[in-house]
């Protein structure tokens, strides 16, 4: 939808410390991890790469037709996220020893996992179900099948939106969706907190 971009847009125009979900659920399955033994003897060796690392692509394929499987894989991962992010709101960035007002936390799944209770506020991006369909077809490789089972596998746009405190529209240009964060992030209630 534009995560990563208005994450990276945040981290760079505005100096703001990004706390990303995708990159502890990447550190849950490290060789030798707790979780990536538990997904090893569940699913058995034919999940790990020669060298002993997570076949992202065949797990992929497991948990993305199966919800009783994905789900079984998010509760092996989530509770690492949720941990790694709380130690690292406790113990934020400093720069010339004062810490930012703001800490932007990217969690894909936010909602699903039960994590709202971790922000002050969400930010939710949005975009045509096709341009999405497009754009993880492009930057996964994935096949339209596999595309639209990553989106099913979510909870429903709209039901987020109603949730979220901002909605970022990223259906037109990257400039104008840095000009709608320009707006928000400007907008004085946002003087502490996490996103």
């Amino acid at each position: 939808m534009g995560k990563t971009l208005v994450s990276e847009y945040l981290a760079t125009t505005y100096k703001l410390p990004i706390l990303d979900a995708d990159i502890y659920a990447r550190e849950a399955v490290l060789p030798d991890s707790l979780v990536l033994q538990s997904i090893v003897e569940r699913y058995g060796s034919g999940v790990l790469l020669p060298d002993r690392s997570l076949n992202r692509q065949r797990l992929g394929e497991i948990i993305f037709s199966s919800p009783a499987e994905r789900l079984w894989v998010e509760q092996c991962i989530h509770p690492y996220v949720r941990d790694r992010l709380v130690q690292a709101i406790s113990n934020p960035p400093l720069n010339d020893s004062q810490q930012y007002p703001i800490v932007v936390m990217v969690v894909p799944l936010l909602f699903e996992a039960r994590m709202t209770d971790l922000v002050t506020e969400t930010w939710v991006v949005i975009c045509s179900e096709a341009q999405q369909i497009e754009r993880l077809m492009n930057r996964d490789r994935l096949t339209l099948e596999q595309a639209q089972a990553r989106i099913n596998s979510q909870m429903e746009i709209t039901k987020k939106k109603v949730q979220a405190t901002v909605v970022l529209d990223n259906s037109s240009t990257p400039e104008e969706l840095y000009r709608q964060v320009d707006r928000h992030i400007a907008q004085p209630a946002r003087a502490n907190g996490r996103k």
